[in-house]
């Protein structure tokens, strides 16, 4: 099936990925491996990393591909192959996956968002930053070691305190 999905030629574009058993800890688990597929993948389709956050079950990122690219669906594809074929296979696969060779690793689709200006872009990264507060990992975002947030405080965009009291956010992000 051909989903709708917007694509602007050097877009920022915010991103939910999920597991397809979100009882799963996969992605904190094999985390330096989801990194190098990560990190690979950016050296042979260049895109800015603006922010990340990877849950045990679930990332939410934002990018912002080169002038002249939209092409996000190939990253995220290679994403995902580079990083179910480095990893045991112990999941279910149901007969539709089995079909069609795939692993049952990740939700097929995921969520898609084009970054519309500064105050939006802001509100995403804050969202980055506080799910693992939201999810109850952590309840302050510096705590989590799989987040962006380590960067933002290093450059002194945020402080180390950020999000550590009650923080609201607002909006559709595709959890």
């Amino acid at each position: 099936m051909n989903y709708r999905r917007v694509k602007t030629e050097g877009g920022t574009y915010f991103f939910t990925v999920n597991l397809a058993d979100r009882r799963q800890a996969t992605l904190v688990d094999h985390i330096d491996l989801l990194r190098s597929v990560i990190s690979l993948v950016k050296d042979r389709h260049p895109f800015a990393l603006e922010s990340i956050v990877i849950m045990p079950e679930h990332l939410h990122t934002i990018w912002t591909l080169p002038e002249g690219d939209k092409d996000y669906p190939t990253r995220w594809a290679l994403i995902k192959a580079g990083f179910s074929r480095n990893i045991a296979k112990v999941e279910m696969i149901g007969a539709s996956r089995a079909a069609k060779g795939e692993r049952g690793i990740w939700q097929r689709r995921y969520w898609e968002h084009l970054i519309r200006n500064d105050e939006d872009f802001t509100r995403h990264v804050d969202y980055i930053h506080f799910n693992p507060v939201k999810h109850g990992y952590v309840s302050n975002p510096i705590d989590w070691p799989y987040s962006s947030i380590h960067r933002f405080v290093a450059s002194g965009i945020v402080p180390a305190n950020w999000g550590a009291l009650s923080l609201e956010i607002s909006g559709d992000f595709g959890e």
